[in-house]
Formats: C-alpha cells, structure tokens, sequence
C-alpha cells in the first residue's frame, strides 16, 4: 500500500472507489454538498415549517401503528411543547432505542424538517440520537457529503477528517499573490469547508461565492489548465512529417472551384498550412458553424500533405457522412490526379481488402468511418489525419488513428460551436481556428414553432413547397432508449405521409438501411427524385441538398439545440427562401420551452452554444472528449470565467518557472489520471 493510499478494509475501499476516492487527496477534495446547522437547540414552539431545525426533547411514547399503514411513532416534548416522530420504514431496534430512552429519561438530539399533521406538528424520519444531559453542541456546521451504498454519512466525515490530519496540505501558490486575488491559503480554504465555523455565511457556502470556495474552484481550474498544456508541449516534442509544398496543388484546386474562398476561409488554410510546415505534430480544431466552408479547408490541408509525398485520411463518424465526404472530395480532387480511396465497414470483404491493400499502398487520400482504425489497415505515409465531428470519435479512438501513422498531423473539425470560456478550459490542448463568417449565396432560414395540434397546417405547407418546385426533409424524434422504437416511428410517419401526400414522391432514409440503400435514397433525392424526405437523425450532418428549402423536426422538443441547429442548416443551402418548422407536443416543460425559444431568437451557432452552455453545463460540449478530461466538479465555467483567464496564465507561469510545484499540484488534483489526457 502506497503512503498516500487510504487505510480502510477491502470493502470500504471499493465502495470509496465507486466515489473516486483512493487516496488521502482524493478525500480532502470530496467537497460537502450542503450543510446541516447543528450548532443549535430550537424550542418546538419555535420551529420554522420546512426549514430544517435541531431539538432536544424526551420521550414521551413509543408505539407501532397500523393505520394508515404499519409504522413507528414517537411523541416527544421540551420546555415548550410536544411533537410527534414518523418513521414509515423502520427496524425493530429502532422502537427498542426510542423505548429504552423513555424508560431512562434519555433525551434525544432530533434534526430535521417540522410539517403540520393532522395531530398537531410532527417530523417523518427525522435523523436523532440519545445525548448525554449538558453534551456540548458541535462547533462547526454538518458536512453532508456525496455518497453511495455502504458508505455513511459518518463513516465519510471520520474518514476525511483523518485524512485532513495526515495528508499534505502545504502551499503550492505564491502567497502574496493569493492575497492580490482574495484567494484564501488551500488549507485554510479545505478544512473550512470541511467545517465551517458559526458565524461563516451559510448563503455563501451553499452558493459557492464564499472565499473558500473561489480558491478550490481556481486549484481545479489550475490542474485542468496545467494537464492540458502540459499534454500540448509534450506532443511538441515529438517529431512529425515535415509537409512542405509549393502549394502548387492546392492553386489547382481553387482555380476549378465554382466559388471563391471567404476570408475566414483563406485566414484558417493559412495557419493550418503554417502549421503543417512545423516539424512537430499539428494538434488544430477548425470549429465553424454549419455550411461556414470547413470541408474545403481540410481538402487544401491535404492537398499540402500530398503534395509534399504523403497521404491523408478523412475520418467521419457516419457512413452517410462519410460518404458524402468521399463523393465531394473525389470530385474536387480526383481531376487532379489525386487518388481518393474509400474505406467503410459496410463493404465487402473482397472490397474492403482491396481498399486495405490501396490504403498501403498507393492512395493518396482515404475517407471512411471509424473502419480507418480498424486492424488490419494500414497507411503507406500517413502525414495528416483529419477527423470530421471530432466530439462523435472517443479519445481512444483518435488516439489509434495517429498511431496508424507513426505521428502524423491531426485536424480535428467541429460544426458545433464550442462558447470561448469552453474552448480555454476544456481545449486548452489544442489550437483553435474558427470560420466566423459564411460562404455568399446562403439565404438566411426562417424558424416557425408550431404545436403539433396544427400539424395538418404543416402538411398542407410541405405539399405547398413542392408545388413551386422545392424539396423539403421530414425529421422524426429522437427516440434515446431505443434506435429500434425510432425505426418504428420513421416507418409510421413515412407510412402516414405517404398516404396523406399519396401524390407525392416520398423518400425514407434511417440509420437501419443498408449502405448502399442509404446511399440511394440520398442520391435520389439530391437528383430531384424524391419530393420529401422522412429521415432520422442521420442527416444531421454533412447533407447537401441546394433545392432543400423545408425543414420539419418532429417532437423538436426532445431533441438537443446543437442537434437542432445542425438539422436546420441541411437547408438555406440554395437561393431559394427556406423554413424550418419545430413542431412540438404540448405541454412543454420550462426546460423545453427556453430551449426553443432559442433556437427561434437565434440563427448564430455561437450564440446558441453559449446559451446552450448556460442551460445544460458543458459536459454535452465535450462529448466523447468526457472520457479524457475529468469534468470540472466545482468550478462553474460561465460564472468563474475570470477564474479559468486566471488559471491559463499560472499554468503557463509555473510551467516555465516553477515544474515541480506544478508537479504537486497536478498530483494532489488528478493523481495517476492525468495520462488519460495524452490523446
């Protein structure tokens, strides 16, 4: 057993673990949830109702009841007045201890909510225990704390007590510097959360604005910040393919290209192509709201690559996507005479051989799904894996893309647009370029709420749109517990639609078709085959349908906004005027309703994620990235914004100056789980 583990018996020690906690550390961190006030006695004549009180009171009796339903009941009294106790679940030993109290005189401490019943007020379940006459009332507020099965609320305060006397908890900050930002000394900061004092404002601990509070959030902050540059100038270390180029393919790209770059657009290949020039590894999220142009900007980046003698790969987490990936890349670059193979777990096996045996050997560019990290693939000069919808892939799994290829650069894309405070904390790791502007020629897109009581209105809109020569997509709701349930409800709707629109050319697409069935069903319906398409979430991104101009998203009330955002942009993509209808099933929940009201008052990505943000947290933002960075348990991103500017600046000071001290804290903060953010 290490020195810093904790000393406790096998099966405590599980149950911990099931809390994070293995280490002294680990205990000193497992902040309170809330506080209990058990540093004073209330008369029962004087008890507030619903708000939780302590009273010292005998018993008077003791007796089981069956009516209502079988049950303990206790009545007890002080100097003031009479109560009564309710336990509806309750052991045997229970009723001894309450009687063996009467019977002695014994008077109990009992805490807990008053209510009135019909006799008079009572308590149900109240938490209580026999106390010596004159015992002396705690001195500090009741920590009650996160726990699981098997752990007690007191078994958890003596544990971190004795680790609050043994474990380090020396400075790691400068001090005078602590003072200059009203940061409190880290021990003084933990052992008065652990036990705040009588007189510490209550409303400040339980809404985390005390001092205490602010210096555990910045140390979180600080670890977080520190791991992520860390891993970042660890990566720089390594040597990666040197891709210079003349830029001669890329010139040949654009120049048969039916549009022009916007300057967004021509900013970001740029850095992208600096970076490629750089003898370590490009670690890059190009993040741009839907249709700002990033598929462009990842085919001039491989362009570079090949140019320079080496291969790309294209990643996407759909097939569908992929696909589309695939057809629109070969069109761009195959009149170059750039080889652009495909890669997809759906193709045969003779097929998907020959692509393995193209992959390693002659083909320039591979697109595919997460078939490119498959075993038994391998690139022949792998320089630059671009990873499309990087928060779909798990960091194992862009982690076994770069190992395909020894080291290559890595350009990670993202149409959900990550709120600023997000990108400092959580892609500290990484650098950042943002489209922020989008092509010419996008119309912008109107959105209806409409309730599904008026869904014939819709129907009736759809058969409209068509008429003048549209195409509209039908979105069926998002079905979480079961994909097989929201098959059913893509074949109902498209079941109904056909029959209610038996004059129109009704197309289906879901993610239980066959590759080559999906891949028909699109193409169909981008040749004008297909009037109306009934969809599941799978054209959620990546869809590209310029005479597209109507949207409706079923029971839009389930689904996320950037899910919704990201649906509304398949359309707006020609010059007609487009419409997204979110039709929604009353009645709303508060939730629901603002989550809406949203995506009605806002078209900008940006701006939709950082109310998004606001709404739900980040841990949605970060997706399968959840699994290499620990989510920040106490610091709130929106609300100690300043604190995360804070912690960038000491993380990259302590770094330079001061390694060791950095060492400590990261191994006080995050122990041994610091390696899962080396992907």
């Amino acid at each position: 057993m290490s020195a810093d583990e904790i000393n406790a018996p096998p099966a405590i020690k599980a149950r911990l673990a099931k809390l994070g906690l293995a280490r002294r550390d680990d205990l000193v961190l497992h902040l309170p949830l809330r506080y209990e006030d058990e540093t004073r006695v209330t008369l029962i004549a004087d008890a507030p109702p619903g708000l939780p009180v302590q009273f010292e009171a005998e018993v008077l009796d003791v007796s089981v009841q069956f009516r209502p339903r079988r049950q303990l009941v206790a009545r007890v009294a002080d100097a003031s007045g009479e109560l009564t106790l309710r336990f509806l679940n309750f052991y045997g030993s229970q009723t001894k201890q309450l009687e063996t109290a009467r019977d002695n005189g014994r008077r109990l401490r009992i805490f807990g909510e008053v209510r009135h019943g019909f006799l008079g007020p009572e308590m149900v379940h109240p938490r209580y225990r026999p106390v010596d006459v004159d015992e002396a009332l705690p001195q500090s507020l009741t920590p009650v704390y996160p726990t699981t099965a098997g752990i007690s609320q007191n078994a958890l305060r003596k544990l971190i007590g004795k680790a609050l006397g043994e474990a380090d908890l020396s400075e790691l900050l400068n001090v005078r510097w602590c003072a200059r930002h009203a940061l409190p000394a880290f021990a003084d900061a933990v052992s008065l959360l652990h036990a705040p004092p009588p007189g510490v404002p209550e409303a400040a601990l339980q809404l985390r604005s005390h001092p205490a509070w602010r210096r555990i959030k910045f140390d979180e902050v600080l670890a977080q910040q520190l791991s992520l540059r860390r891993a970042y100038n660890a990566r720089r270390q390594k040597g990666a393919p040197v891709l210079c180029a003349s830029g001669q393919l890329a010139q040949q790209l654009l120049a048969a290209l039916p549009f022009g770059l916007t300057a967004a657009q021509q900013r970001v290949a740029e850095e992208i192509a600096t970076d490629l020039a750089q003898p370590y590894p490009m670690q890059r999220l190009l993040q741009g709201d839907v249709g700002s142009g990033k598929t462009i900007v990842a085919a001039l980046a491989a362009c570079q690559a090949i140019e320079a003698g080496y291969q790309a790969a294209f990643m996407a987490p759909t097939e569908i996507l992929a696909e589309q990936h695939y057809l629109k890349l070969r069109m761009w670059l195959a009149p170059l005479g750039i080889e652009v193979a495909w890669l997809s777990g759906s193709l045969k096996k003779a097929a998907k051989q020959a692509m393995q045996l193209q992959a390693a050997t002659s083909a320039q560019l591979v697109v595919g799904t997460h078939a490119l990290i498959q075993e038994g693939v391998d690139f022949a000069r792998l320089g630059l894996a671009i990873v499309d919808e990087q928060h779909r892939f798990g960091v194992a799994q862009r982690l076994e893309l770069r190992r395909k290829g020894g080291n290559p650069h890595q350009l990670m894309m993202s149409a959900t647009p990550i709120p600023r405070t997000l990108a400092m904390s959580y892609y500290a790791d990484l650098d950042i370029s943002i489209l922020d502007e989008l092509p010419p020629g996008r119309t912008p897109i109107k959105t209806k709420l409409v309730s599904d009581a008026r869904r014939d209105e819709v129907i009736a809109g759809v058969r409209g749109a068509v008429t003048k020569g549209r195409q509209a997509y039908w979105v069926c709701p998002l079905i979480e517990e079961s994909e097989k349930l929201q098959l059913q409800t893509a074949l109902d709707t498209f079941a109904a639609l056909s029959e209610e629109l038996d004059d129109l050319r009704i197309g289906l697409v879901h993610g239980r078709l066959k590759a080559d069935e999906k891949a028909a069903a699109m193409a169909a319906f981008a040749a004008g085959e297909i009037d109306v398409l009934v969809a599941t979430t799978v054209i959620e991104v990546g869809v590209d349908v310029p005479n597209a101009s109507l949207m409706v998203i079923e029971h839009a009330e389930r689904f996320g906004l950037s899910q919704l955002h990201q649906l509304r942009g398949r359309v707006g993509r020609g010059a007609h005027d487009s419409v997204c209808v979110l039709l929604y099933q009353q009645p709303l929940s508060p939730t629901a309703r603002a989550r809406l009201k949203i995506v009605f008052e806002n078209t900008d990505g940006f701006e939709i994620a950082r109310q998004d943000l606001h709404l739900r947290g980040p841990g949605e933002f970060v997706g399968s990235r959840q699994s290499g960075v620990p989510l920040l348990r106490y610091a709130d991103l929106e609300a100690d914004a300043d604190l995360v500017e804070l912690a960038r600046q000491m993380a990259e000071h302590l770094l330079r100056d001061d390694p060791e001290r950095a060492e400590r804290h990261l191994k006080r903060w995050l122990g041994c789980r610091e390696e899962l953010l080396k992907a």
